[in-house]
């Protein structure tokens, strides 16, 4: 009896540190902090208040759609769109401002562009009950040719009274988009976590089935993941075209991939009923990390994209070890696999 009580603690312990590791959050911000270590041993200027917030402000514009594209695969669904939908909305926030319309509600005008563009891609793949896969892939290249339709494939310039979005800096310097980013990446757990909407999203991803008989309006939660993202690729169409003072056709182009990559590294599980949003940001911040580091090093671009993919793969056989997945993957029964085919 004093021997079990004597080893409680220690298993308590242990259990505690196990739990804390396999929070997706943890080892990120692990993974951010030891990189950064080794980044300022070779170039010093990485610790540097300037860089930092070029680090942030590079990945403002990904990380904000990313905390949307984590409401998606909770949901079990994925959104492949985001980067032409971001385009979209920045040009026709530029076109209607170009036609006279007030710079803010040319502003809002972008945004809701996003939010309609997303409410289409969930009434389809709610209504139609067609693979969001499918639909956000045509929405691709919907989106993509109506920036050009609208533009001629010309620039279109952004107000300058927006230009403080991208461009403006306050208490002493903080970029004013990464304030908006982290305002909305705290609404965004806060949604996630502490509402109504939030705890349907996630019983939508975990079972849809038990979600319906629960009462939960399943088609609609999905309908509502799909307008929020298309709202916050609106709101990062706005803040990416304020940062370069136009919006372009072009704009966004790749940018599903590493919206997809920070929200998977940050822990949402291509499976559903899992992810943070946290997680997505840290997600973001570490791929933000991770391509200011080979700039400072002068490193080859190609390994930099070699490197994020080994980061995404590493990211999708962690959350596969947290849940418990990669068991059948030990040395015993890799040798007893082995030991079956030699026999057989």
């Amino acid at each position: 009896m004093s021997t079990t009580t004597a080893h409680t603690p220690e298993r308590t312990w242990k259990g505690r540190a196990l739990s804390a590791v396999k929070r997706q959050e943890a080892g990120l911000l692990g993974v951010i902090i030891v990189l950064g270590l080794l980044v300022t041993l070779a170039n010093d200027n990485f610790l540097s208040k300037d860089n930092l917030y070029n680090v942030l402000q590079t990945v403002v514009v990904v990380g904000i759609i990313a905390v949307g594209q984590t409401f998606v695969l909770i949901a079990k669904e994925i959104d492949l769109s985001v980067g032409s939908v971001l385009a979209l909305s920045a040009v026709s926030a530029g076109a209607a401002y170009g036609n006279g319309v007030n710079p803010w509600l040319a502003m809002a005008i972008g945004i809701g562009v996003g939010a309609l563009s997303g409410f289409a891609v969930g009434s389809v793949v709610v209504l139609g009950r067609v693979s969001s896969f499918i639909v956000t892939l045509g929405m691709l290249s919907i989106a993509r040719g109506l920036t050009q339709l609208i533009t001629g494939g010309l620039p279109q310039t952004m107000p300058s009274e927006l230009s403080f979005i991208g461009q403006g800096r306050v208490l002493g310097g903080i970029p004013v988009s990464v304030i908006i980013f982290l305002v909305l990446v705290i609404l965004g757990q806060l949604l996630l976590t502490r509402t109504v909407f939030g705890l349907r999203v996630t019983a939508v991803g975990d079972n849809d089935a038990a979600a319906r008989t629960s009462g939960i309006p399943v088609g609609r939660t999905r309908i509502l993941t799909f307008v929020l993202i298309g709202t916050l690729a609106g709101v990062a169409g706005i803040v990416f075209s304020t940062q370069v003072g136009v919006a372009e056709a072009q704009a966004g182009l790749g940018y599903e991939l590493d919206v997809i990559a920070a929200a998977v590294i940050g822990g949402a599980s291509l499976s559903g009923g899992r992810g943070s949003i946290i997680g997505a940001f840290l997600g973001a911040c570490l791929l933000g990390v991770l391509r200011n580091a080979f700039i400072l090093l002068a490193l080859s671009p190609f390994l930099q994209q070699l490197s994020i993919g080994l980061v995404i793969v590493l990211a999708a056989l962690f959350d596969q070890w947290r849940q418990g997945n990669l068991r059948h993957f030990s040395l015993g029964n890799l040798r007893q696999r082995l030991a079956n085919r030699t026999n057989a």
